[in-house]
């Protein structure tokens, strides 16, 4: 029998940099599949990632290995390679720059394990090609997306990425078991930076279950109700990981309780995240604390 997790993230890992408007720069080592599965290590969930990468940096994995999450790699010539560059004070204004790509999911990358739930979180759209997220629904596998890879292309010449609306958008909406993206996004792929707005098309296109993410707070749309929860972070050193840490919580969270619970049990963790450079470290006790404070 194969062995089953909560939830399997899949996408690839990266040794990316970021560089500040002042000049300095930091290394995210991981990227958003690293922000995602150590924002669920205060759980007792089995949490599982499933990543394409060369073979001589697998040490990048340790991280995720030392917390107590199982890691699946499938061999790749190049280690994905990424730059985010902030273009002023403001963290909001920033631009992506693709060097490397592992290159894309197929199910011959996935390993022989189940799952209650897959999520797919990537830096670009050459991850997840609509034939790989086909395969997923026609095996009765449940998945949910981050749509920021889905918007982003990279040329293949300078590496930058731009973006766009995705073509599939409608096709994905309808397999998805649940749906993440940013106000960004949602402009791109719905025509409207309402968020509201924005998470109703979805629905419209066959989403249960949608969250939109703004800076200062994430909306969640289920069954024809709305819920919204502003971030109560004290700044935002730790903006880069912002969305991949909400949603990742919200869904090892709502495995257990309700919409609402979730949705304050998440923007409470990601807003403690944002406070300090890197993935969340923190414990359920401070996220539990964080909730009684500011997210009654």
């Amino acid at each position: 029998m194969a062995d089953t997790y909560d939830l399997v993230f899949i996408g690839n890992t990266g040794r990316n940099e970021l560089h500040r408007f002042d000049g300095t720069t930091e290394p995210i080592l991981g990227g958003p599949i690293f922000q995602s599965a150590l924002a669920t290590t205060w759980s007792n969930k089995r949490v599982a990632v499933v990543t394409r990468m060369a073979e001589r940096d697998t040490d990048l994995l340790e991280p995720l290995r030392k917390a107590g999450i199982a890691t699946f790699v499938t061999p790749a010539q190049e280690t994905t390679r990424s730059h985010i560059y902030y273009l002023s004070d403001d963290v909001e204004d920033r631009r992506h720059m693709l060097e490397k790509s592992a290159g894309p999911f197929s199910v011959a990358d996935l390993p022989p394990i189940g799952a209650r739930l897959f999520h797919l979180v990537g830096v670009n759209r050459l991850e997840f090609p609509l034939d790989f997220m086909e395969d997923l629904r026609n095996r009765d596998l449940a998945f949910s997306i981050d749509m920021q890879a889905l918007i982003r292309a990279s040329d293949p010449k300078t590496g930058d990425v731009t973006y766009g609306d995705y073509p599939h958008k409608q096709q994905v909406a309808a397999m998805a078991e649940k749906i993440k993206l940013d106000v960004v996004e949602a402009e791109f792929l719905t025509g409207t930076s309402d968020l509201e707005q924005a998470a109703v098309r979805f629905e419209e296109w066959g989403s249960s279950e949608i969250m939109v993410t703004r800076a200062d707070g994430a909306l969640v749309r289920h069954m024809g109700t709305t819920y919204f929860e502003r971030f109560s972070n004290r700044g935002v050193a730790g903006r880069t990981g912002r969305g991949d840490t909400v949603f990742a919580s919200y869904l090892v969270r709502r495995m257990d309780f309700g919409v609402a619970d979730s949705l304050k049990f998440a923007v409470a963790l990601c807003s403690i995240k944002m406070e300090t450079p890197g993935p969340f470290m923190g414990t359920l006790e401070d996220v539990l604390a964080r909730m009684r404070a500011q997210h009654l």
